[in-house]
């Protein structure tokens, strides 16, 4: 931007300060970030639909070899984009977002507002088994992030403008304006007063109209309700929720394990072998696992499974009633690692699209093998496919009601409400029993970074290390004498705690003054006593990557008001005081969690 130009702009944000309230420009900024999100959708979803068509229309029935190829073509190229073009980690969207909001930042890079389109649309469009959710997610919260930072908004308004951008990406890319609002409650967990309320429904509303505009009304995936649903299959919808839970629960520790398999291995291009290799086989084997399997969803809600296996090698033996539930199980056990082969490879997508897919094939699963035992008249597979969804969205995500709006919205399945509801709730209650976080949050879970609608935890997790530490505490060394304590230290210094500091920069103790007062005062004293004599251990020591939530309970265990710092090897970094902590708390509850 030429200087004129920034002078334009200066300009304008003084005059917008002037004549526009802070509250009417965010409704108008959040306006433009639904329209951005929205076109990133249109973009990326037609992008991925047209790599497919021109790769996948001329196969044909059967052993299908291409399908060994394409995978690794398409991880290739958005690998080597990635690391020589964007050269950043952009995998992992929304647990992204989650660490910029609980930094309180709520900043994302620029470029993540086209990187991730670019990249997950090849990875996809080429076969890549994951979904291009989470990167449009990511491009929608980066959307709001810069706008917001370019009209140099505050931290607390750019945390929503992160929220409005991920709404209208759920929105525009689902047509689902309301579990894009809810999206942004459950899962990115900002606890929102009416005033946030308004601005996240206008993204959320603008993308999806937008997306009506350019791709018609018609829902995601057709879904025709010919069977009603009936009161006594409640406890089939129960089992199958628990059952979902349990498919989530899986695929969940199962992609955790599987990602940290590969992070074990230090080479780019040992990560794309394996992960290629691993890929391609899958595919090839089960052909159904190519893309984002929506295909694979649309034929099981229309309730047509039979040309599933068309062109899989296990083709020829698709005749017995258990082939398809053995053929659909493969692809239930086998798609985590598809999807993590996909994104550790080099590739780039989210687990959307592999959680609806794994519901529905978990539902229609569940049905169909109810329906060979003839334990009761038969259940509906579509009905219960599309439940699936729900469930194990609702498991693998922990927001049941996205699970919930945002299935309903995708098939216009309204008439379904009640059982989406059981099942979305009994799959969270199974899953929660197992694991108290998500996949997108359990990484930051484990580092102490993860924000939650809990304010006190939420607060604490927004104090930074950085901000609380004190570093003007005078070092004493332990072969000091009380005379150089008593001249050098105390009569320099208005606190009553010392550090004892190695040449090597380790703590070993501390003084405090209290236990030398009554010799401090006697000079015959000062060349006979010397620090290592009279210095004592800290109650506790703070490592500098420790939780702020467990900085708080050793000060409660200890009843200490003064707690040395050091790093993981023992070198002295400064003190924390309580004092400070309750200050700095202070401050972050009241900028963050006010009300307006």
């Amino acid at each position: 931007m030429t200087e004129e130009k920034k002078g334009k702009f200066y300009k304008f944000l003084l005059w917008r300060q002037k004549y526009i309230k802070e509250r009417t420009f965010v409704l108008i900024i959040s306006f433009f970030v639904g329209i951005g999100s929205a076109v990133a959708a249109i973009v990326l979803k037609n992008t991925i639909h047209f790599i497919q068509h021109l790769l996948t229309s001329n196969l044909q029935e059967g052993a299908n070899y291409w399908l060994l190829i394409y995978p690794v073509i398409g991880i290739l190229l958005a690998g080597l984009f990635v690391k020589y073009v964007v050269r950043d980690d952009i995998s992992h969207g929304v647990t992204k977002i989650l660490f910029a909001i609980s930094q309180r930042k709520s900043r994302i890079k620029p470029h993540n507002m086209w990187s991730s389109l670019a990249a997950s649309s090849v990875t996809i469009g080429f076969g890549g088994s994951v979904g291009a959710e989470a990167p449009i997610v990511l491009t929608g919260a980066a959307i709001g992030s810069n706008l917001g930072r370019a009209f140099r908004l505050e931290q607390k308004t750019l945390m929503l403008l992160v929220g409005c951008g991920a709404a209208g990406a759920v929105a525009g890319i689902f047509k689902a304006p309301i579990a894009g609002l809810v999206f942004v409650i459950e899962v990115l967990m900002l606890d929102l007063t009416m005033t946030s309320v308004l601005p996240l429904l206008i993204s959320s509303v603008t993308a999806a109209t937008m997306s009506y505009i350019f791709t018609g009304t018609e829902a995601m995936f057709k879904f025709s309700q010919t069977e009603a649903f009936l009161i006594d299959r409640i406890p089939y919808v129960l089992l199958l929720g628990i059952f979902c839970g349990l498919v989530s629960l899986y695929f969940t520790r199962a992609m955790i394990k599987v990602e940290g398999l590969y992070r074990k291995l230090k080479h780019y291009w040992q990560k794309f072998l394996v992960g290629t290799v691993i890929l391609s086989v899958l595919i090839f084997l089960l052909p159904p696992l190519y893309g984002e399997g929506y295909d694979t969803i649309g034929s099981l809600l229309a309730g047509q499974f039979s040309h599933l296996m068309d062109q899989s090698p296990f083709n020829m033996a698709s005749d017995s009633y258990w082939s398809i539930i053995i053929f659909l199980g493969l692809i239930l056990l086998t798609k985590v690692f598809a999807s993590s082969a996909t994104n550790s490879g080099g590739g780039c997508g989210g687990i959307f699209a592999p959680s609806l897919y794994l519901g529905c094939i978990a539902g229609f699963i569940f049905a169909h093998a109810s329906n060979y035992f003839e334990i009761s008249a038969p259940l509906s597979e579509k009905n219960f496919a599309l439940m699936g969804m729900a469930g194990v969205m609702s498991g693998v995500m922990h927001a049941p009601l996205t699970g919930v709006f945002l299935i309903a919205e995708l098939t216009g399945g309204y008439d379904l409400f009640l059982p989406l509801m059981i099942v979305s709730i009994s799959s969270y209650a199974t899953i929660v029993s197992f694991e108290p976080h998500s996949i997108y949050s359990m990484r930051l879970a484990q580092k102490g970074e993860l924000m939650t609608h809990h304010k006190d935890q939420a607060v604490l997790t927004l104090l930074k290390m950085e901000n609380i530490i004190e570093t003007d505490f005078v070092k004493v060394s332990p072969k000091m004498s009380l005379g150089d304590i008593v001249k050098k230290a105390i009569a320099q210094s208005s606190r009553s705690v010392f550090p004892v500091v190695e040449d090597n920069g380790k703590l070993i103790g501390i003084i405090l003054v209290d236990n030398i007062r009554n010799i401090m005062f006697r000079p015959e004293l000062y060349e006979r006593f010397y620090v290592s004599r009279f210095m004592v251990s800290p109650p506790a020591k703070i490592v500098n990557n420790m939780p702020m939530e467990k900085i708080m309970k050793i000060f409660d265990d200890t009843k200490a008001w003064n707690l040395p710092v050091i790093d993981e090897e023992g070198h002295y970094l400064g003190f924390v005081s309580k004092s400070k902590i309750f200050n700095a708390y202070r401050e972050v509850l009241v900028d963050t969690f006010s009300g307006d």
